[in-house]
């Protein structure tokens, strides 16, 4: 474990993708954080704006998220896409162990990513409304916390995606359609009268479920369809569930198929 630890974390330190994403998500995040403090210099700093600003955006902060994403799938599927898998695997024979390093890695740089993002835009934050926001007190601490499990999962689910399709254009198709056609459209049709009965289901959806990782108010207490939803951690325990759903198919294929 210990060398296929090693060889990912060379691989990912030499591949420019790596900088080039880690370097233009930080960026974007800081960009989204710099508009919303100059548009609220004047506001109080409640919950909401200050976790919008932390995290570049709040319950729509994509930027960190995807772009960890891709370079999980870059993790995977480069290695099919440029034919280095069977050199890989002749390095390192275990399946398991290769592919348990890829998460594993993949999963520590989206940590130090998300704290590096947070800190950043911390940073902005104080430096335009001229003080520093209190993070400390509940539920923003929570939501924060949220933001950082919920990039940490993206790039392990971008591992997945990769390793089950083998590739990189699949895995990318399905982690940006998914939660902004399909499940938008599931949503969608659930406000039908006919189709109300998909309502109870949208809880489940687990790229939605993964926002209210983010939430700082009590999704009960919104306007929206007439039923409860999960709280924070176990919708987190929806998009989690899920992530590990498809590594776990990928894993059982990738222990079955030819390299």
């Amino acid at each position: 474990m210990i060398d296929a630890l090693r060889f990912e974390t060379t691989r990912i330190r030499t591949l420019r993708s790596t900088y080039w994403l880690i370097g233009l998500g930080l960026l974007l995040t800081a960009g989204v954080a710099l508009i919303i403090t100059l548009a609220t210099i004047d506001e109080p700093l409640d919950d909401n704006l200050v976790r919008d600003t932390l995290t570049g955006g709040g319950e729509f902060a994509t930027f960190i998220p995807i772009f960890m994403a891709i370079i999980g799938i870059f993790a995977a599927g480069h290695e099919y896409r440029h034919g280095t898998i069977q050199p890989t695997l002749l390095a390192i024979p275990q399946r398991t162990t290769i592919l348990t390093a890829k998460v594993t890695i993949v999963m520590v740089t989206a940590l130090l990513v998300a704290v590096a993002s947070l800190a950043i835009n911390f940073g902005v934050g104080a430096l335009v409304w001229g003080e520093a926001p209190d993070i400390t007190s509940s539920p923003l601490n929570d939501a924060l916390l949220g933001y950082i499990v919920l990039v940490v999962i993206y790039g392990a689910l971008g591992v997945a995606l990769a390793q089950l399709f083998r590739g990189v254009p699949s895995a990318i198709v399905v982690l940006l359609i998914t939660p902004m056609l399909v499940e938008q459209l599931i949503a969608g049709l659930s406000m039908l009268d006919a189709l109300d009965w998909l309502q109870p289901a949208l809880k489940f959806l687990p790229f939605a479920a993964g926002t209210r990782l983010l939430a700082t108010e009590d999704y009960t207490h919104t306007d929206g369809p007439d039923f409860d939803y999960l709280d924070r951690w176990a919708s987190g325990g929806v998009f989690a569930g899920f992530t590990l759903l498809v590594l776990l198919v990928a894993w059982l294929l990738f222990k079955k198929r030819d390299a």
